[in-house]
């Protein structure tokens, strides 16, 4: 196998395509269809899924100036995707098993086209944040049927270079993002973040349709499933989907709404809290659980969990953070705030392959804990942060951060799929990828709100020294005035001079607040590390858990 295939055989390790595995093994699912052009397409739809994670981030300033609406609220763009996404993987792997996964994918991405064309359209905040969520709703199934489909195309004997070209595909959407939504923003609209998504996924849906044939055997398991009554656990999933949505809400309207003075927060919380608790009894008791809540008490898996939890968290906090800060404070477009975001990206693509060789013969846990370290060190890496930092020093900061994420990602799948029986792949899938998704929108509203919490906190307490007992604020003035060399309307000679020195305490409080928001993000970065040694040793000598 090729190093690249290695870098991306963690998509192999993905439950939901063991059951494709099993076919394409015996008989190859789609026959003669070329395997290569069904890896293209299905690689073209999650490239459009997983790019519109990212592409949105940069935007969100305009976004908010285009519909009238403040920063904060502009935040939710990102989130909603996120959290719909998290909430129907849950569900995605009964759903292609019921519907036949050709025919969910076609759905899918038939909806996430629509949903996008209804995102560009979108008249005010609240309709683009309901065509978001319709738009996460279709990403969500696509990323896990995709690997499915790819699975049963090729043959055991190609089937790694198959991975290896989705994985590729993974990795680069992430890093065209944020320059793709930057240039987008300032040479056309917000609108066509969205609206690129619209001929490429009418394109692929009409070659999807046309080229990947049914599978006559993926029916009858079909009839067999539906004679036997759909058993879906409905009531688990309307509780799950309750508990994170009213999550989401409580996580990014607290800050705005003063958390828990605001009664609103208040009643998000109680529900949230109460779908929680009525969740886990339910999924306890059922004998074929949504969630089996279970598996989240073993070491291994439960902790796996966190630590992709706190990945995400990190992953998609400094990829919103870092370009807000650009725009906000250093004055640079959102194209050139993407531009910042891109070596780091293409460090991760190379990464992929070295990993990929390291974790044939190191332990997962040591490759985390090294990661983690590595991510720590670019978030203490920002604190040299100042008012002259240049383009390179943040995009050095993200290089540093994209040696380190892959170190996580790749041996986090190898760990957390250790130990699992093969009925419980499913379960598994589901879970991390929730993890990983939910710990994004996580990390974002931990990041907005230390930064509203941290602002307040440094203005005043530089504006305490900002009075006239203090001498060095007569000299700082009298420079000022003179350079200057005006008077403002009143006749004072200091008036003009104090609102340049209210403007430079106003960003050196914001600088600050953006320096704490990373301190926050490096020590969930160090969290990890403890985690990760904690695992257990993965026998390399033994079967995968999906058993093939």
């Amino acid at each position: 196998m090729s190093s690249l295939a290695r870098a991306c055989r963690w998509c192999r390790a993905s439950p939901f395509v063991s059951e494709a595995v099993a076919v394409a093994d015996s008989e190859g699912e789609y026959g003669s269809a070329n395997p290569w052009l069904i890896a293209v397409l299905v690689s073209v739809a999650t490239f459009m899924e997983v790019l519109d994670t990212t592409i949105a981030n940069v935007a969100l300033r305009y976004i908010a100036g285009g519909l009238a609406v403040s920063g904060d609220e502009a935040s939710w763009v990102v989130t909603t995707y996120l959290v719909a996404n998290s909430i129907v993987l849950c569900a995605s792997g009964w759903i292609a098993q019921m519907f036949g996964r050709k025919n969910f994918f076609l759905v899918c991405i038939a909806l996430f086209t629509v949903s996008s064309l209804l995102c560009g359209f979108a008249w005010n905040l609240q309709s683009l944040l309901l065509f978001r969520i319709m738009q996460g709703l279709a990403g969500g199934g696509m990323t896990p049927v995709a690997q499915s489909i790819l699975a049963a195309a090729f043959p055991p004997a190609k089937r790694g270079q198959g991975f290896a070209l989705y994985g590729i595909a993974v990795v680069v959407a992430p890093v065209v993002g944020p320059t793709l939504g930057g240039w987008l923003s300032d040479n056309l609209s917000w609108h066509w973040c969205f609206l690129i998504n619209v001929p490429v996924g009418v394109i692929t849906l009409a070659l999807i349709y046309l080229i990947i044939p049914s599978s006559e055997k993926q029916r009858q398991e079909r009839e067999k499933l539906w004679a036997k009554g759909l058993n879906f656990d409905i009531v688990g999933f309307a509780l799950v989907a309750t508990f994170l949505g009213a999550l989401e809400v409580v996580l990014d309207r607290g800050q705005v709404d003063d958390w828990f003075g605001s009664t609103f927060i208040v009643t998000f919380a109680i529900i949230s809290a109460a779908a929680l608790i009525a969740f886990v009894p339910w999924e306890l008791s059922r004998e074929r659980p949504l969630i089996d809540v279970r598996m989240l008490t073993g070491r291994q898996f439960g902790t796996c969990f966190v630590i992709m939890l706190a990945t995400g968290a990190l992953l998609i906090a400094t990829t919103q953070i870092l370009p807000q800060l650009l725009q906000e404070r250093f004055g640079y477009t959102a194209t050139l705030a993407g531009l910042v975001i891109s070596p780091g990206g293409l460090v991760t693509m190379v990464m992929m392959v070295v990993v990929g060789r390291l974790g044939g013969s190191v332990q997962p846990r040591w490759l985390i804990a090294l990661g983690a370290t590595i991510a720590g060190g670019a978030m203490i890496d920002l604190m040299r942060m100042s008012p002259d930092a240049d383009y390179w020093f943040f995009a050095l900061s993200r290089i540093y951060l994209g040696i380190g994420l892959p170190l996580i990602f790749i041996p986090i799948t190898t760990a957390s799929y250790d130990g699992i029986p093969p009925n419980k792949t499913d379960q598994a899938s589901a879970m991390i990828n929730l993890a990983r998704n939910f710990g994004g929108s996580i990390g974002v509203s931990i990041s907005q709100t230390v930064l509203a919490r941290r602002e307040q906190f440094h203005q005043s307490r530089l504006s305490e020294h900002v009075g006239s007992w203090n001498p060095v604020l007569h000299d700082t003035l009298a420079q000022i005035q003179g350079y200057l060399g005006t008077q403002n309307a009143t006749g004072s000679k200091s008036g003009s001079a104090m609102a340049v020195v209210g403007q430079i305490v106003e960003n050196q409080a914001a600088l600050l607040a953006y320096l704490d928001v990373f301190v926050a993000l490096g020590l969930i970065a160090a969290a990890m590390i403890p985690l990760a040694l904690s695992l257990r040793s993965v026998d390399r000598s033994a079967k995968p858990a999906m058993g093939h």
